[in-house]
């Protein structure tokens, strides 16, 4: 397998109701753009010297800092904050999609 991919688990017909490029990408183009500028912004802040990769160990303050960047109006920064909470919830009912990108 590719090291970059990630495996959906799922029958072809469970898998064909996760329309990510239809249903995200082509939904919210403009606005992943922005999500991915604000990850590559966060990656700048913690680690510089590195490929973008994220350490969740750092900044664990998602709900906190999504009011914040709400009330500041940066709403890249609250969407990025959505996800990260989103991921982290996820993960702690089990979800394992772990993407391997070393």
């Amino acid at each position: 397998m590719d090291p970059n991919t990630i495996t959906i688990e799922g029958t072809a017909d469970e898998r064909k109701q996760i329309p990510l490029y239809r249903g995200v990408m082509c939904y919210f183009p403009n606005a992943l753009v922005e999500v991915a500028k604000q990850s590559y912004k966060g990656n700048l802040q913690h680690h510089p010297e590195d490929e973008i990769w994220w350490d969740m160990s750092k900044s664990t303050d998602e709900l906190d800092a999504l009011m914040r960047h709400l009330l500041e109006g940066e709403w890249a920064a609250v969407a990025w904050r959505a996800l990260a909470h989103l991921e982290r919830d996820l993960c702690k009912e089990g979800h394992s999609r772990i993407i391997n990108n070393e």
